[in-house]
């Protein structure tokens, strides 16, 4: 009960922080989920746009400034970040200026993006480099897939016991599995 309490407040305060965001000019599509711990950059958030039906997982960062031109240059360098449709941006990747991830591209979990995504693609890394075509990422998952040991969503931590939990544990151990 306290942990369904505690999930309401903050989705009810990362609704407000976002709409303070879009007040500001940010643009954040329809469909699109946003999870906890996001940084997107409050001062420069108008820059900012987010396309529709797109996944943002945990701790996402989008940086439209880079700070290090002020010593340099004495002028703060600005820049454009487009996310367009069906995106999915792993757990905290940081995604800095001047940067376009092409429609339904996927960026793994702790990628720095410093360049365009081209539609399609995976990218991973830092900096992040596309790896292969998202079709290509299909097959090889779903290959995996077919093989491996898959659970029910009742073996999500939230449902589950400690035996399940172990098991899940113990198939892990022996290699990849999936949970649906």
């Amino acid at each position: 009960m306290i942990r369904k309490l505690v999930d309401e407040f903050r989705a009810r305060r990362r609704r407000r922080y976002l709409d303070v965001l879009r007040s500001r000019g940010m643009k954040i599509g329809a469909g699109t989920t946003i999870e906890d711990g996001f940084f997107f950059d409050p001062s420069h958030c108008y820059l900012i746009e987010i396309g529709p039906n797109c996944t943002l997982a945990p701790n996402v960062r989008l940086v439209a400034h880079d700070a290090s031109t002020k010593r340099l240059l004495g002028a703060t360098r600005l820049g454009r970040i487009t996310i367009e449709e069906g995106c999915f941006i792993g757990d905290s990747v940081i995604i800095l200026p001047n940067v376009t991830i092409g429609r339904s591209s996927i960026l793994g979990a702790g990628s720095i993006v410093t360049r365009a995504v081209p539609p399609g693609s995976v990218a991973v890394g830092s900096p992040a480099r596309v790896l292969c075509s998202v079709d290509d990422f299909r097959q090889r998952q779903s290959a995996l897939f077919a093989s491996a040991r898959t659970f029910s969503s009742e073996y999500w931590v939230e449902n589950a016991n400690a035996a399940m939990l172990t098991e899940l544990a113990e198939a892990a151990a022996r290699g990849v599995i999936f949970i649906d």
